[in-house]
């Protein structure tokens, strides 16, 4: 029998497989190799991303690599603030980033965004943020709106107690018993930065808006109440107060019952010119603010100011009671404002020793010479 002829497969075609299969094990080698090495750089994908868009995103960012690694400006110390508007899109979010110099691509955020899965949590806000920052940096900044400062208000008139109670959602981390404790007992050190020798610190904790890092703590927060009470503290308030033969102390336990007394600012002269009258006469102060302070809180009412106050409580025993104790209490009753400080400073200059709220629900005074006047301004 004759034997068959073996066939063998030209060269051309072994080369051609061979190079098919190199080809085949480099492409296999990209498929693996690039979504790991996108991931030791750029961390791990957002778990929702096909296969096919992890290669696709990995890619895109090992090409973009230096713009997403690299800051804007790695030696800037100033950081800017930057507001994403609820519901606006991360492209939007992007461009403005880009075109305020925080980042170095837009486009290169928003893909580095998809890839991790932080796109979904953008949180509107405010922000500061640092050109030293590399995009990956920012874009975990830009997942918590919390904010760096607070606003922290005192109101006219209110007491320590009050102040501690606004602690509580402040957002400073100061418990309110340890501001109290330090309110009432403060070290030498913050005694000194508010100009006074001893005592609590009542009266001088200046009433307005302060805005706060969040870490201040509650050393720190003292000092700047006190910076503010200097600040407002001028040569010609202390002029005033000497004038009237008030020490600084003195002066602001009157102007703490003035501002008790005054629900309308533009009174205050003339209601700390009857104080004084009352006090050049040798009189009782006879002012409602300080029984309401010595008796404290009140559950039913659930208030520091009970009103109206019974005959009952007119006769509490304490220190503070101006209708048992003549002159001025032992310390201020509440931590007024300025307008309270300008009119012990600068008061009216009147023949009032009375004044009682007018019936009108007004806020307002009238004003009286006599104890019979004063008595005929009584409502019906």
């Amino acid at each position: 029998m004759a034997q068959r002829k073996r066939r063998t497969l030209p060269l051309t075609c072994v080369l051609l497989l061979v190079l098919i299969c190199i080809l085949a094990a480099g492409v296999f080698w990209l498929v693996e190799s690039i979504p790991a090495m996108a991931q030791e750089a750029f961390g791990p994908p957002s778990p929702l991303l096909g296969r096919v868009q992890r290669i696709q995103y990995s890619a895109q960012l090992l090409l973009a690599r230096n713009d997403l690694l690299n800051p804007v400006n790695a030696i800037s110390s100033v950081s800017q603030r930057f507001t994403i508007t609820p519901g606006e899109s991360v492209n939007s979010v992007g461009l403005r980033l880009e075109q305020t110099g925080l980042v170095n691509n837009a486009a290169a955020f928003r893909l580095y965004l998809i890839y991790s899965g932080l796109d979904t949590n953008l949180q509107a806000g405010d922000y500061d943020l640092s050109p030293a920052w590399n995009t990956l940096e920012l874009a975990q900044k830009l997942q918590d709106s919390t904010p760096l400062e607070i606003t922290f208000v005192i109101l006219p008139g209110w007491r320590a107690e009050e102040i501690a109670a606004s602690l509580q959602t402040s957002g400073l981390s100061i418990q309110p018993d340890e501001f109290l404790a330090a309110v009432h007992n403060p070290p030498a050190d913050i005694l000194t930065a508010f100009g006074i020798q001893a005592g609590s610190l009542e009266g001088f904790l200046f009433p307005g808006e302060y805005r706060l890092l969040r870490t201040t703590d509650l050393n720190g927060l003292l000092r700047v109440f006190a910076i503010e009470f200097n600040a407002h503290l001028t040569a010609e308030l202390r002029s005033g107060f000497e004038q009237h033969g008030l020490d600084l102390q003195q002066a602001v336990i009157l102007a703490s019952i003035v501002q008790r007394e005054a629900m309308v600012a533009e009174e205050s002269p003339m209601i700390a010119s009857a104080f004084y009258n009352r006090l050049a006469a040798g009189m009782k102060l006879d002012s409602d603010p300080t029984v309401q302070y010595a008796l404290g809180f009140n559950q039913d009412q659930t208030t520091w100011w009970t009103n109206p106050l019974s005959l009952a409580d007119l006769e509490t025993v304490s220190a503070y009671n101006t209708y048992q104790n003549a002159g001025l209490p032992p310390g201020p009753i509440s931590n007024p404002g300025l307008a309270a400080l300008q009119a012990v400073a600068f008061p009216a200059d009147s023949p009032y020793y009375y004044f009682r709220a007018r019936c009108d629900g007004s806020g307002m005074h009238n004003f009286a010479v006599t104890f019979q006047e004063h008595l005929q301004n009584s409502c019906p």
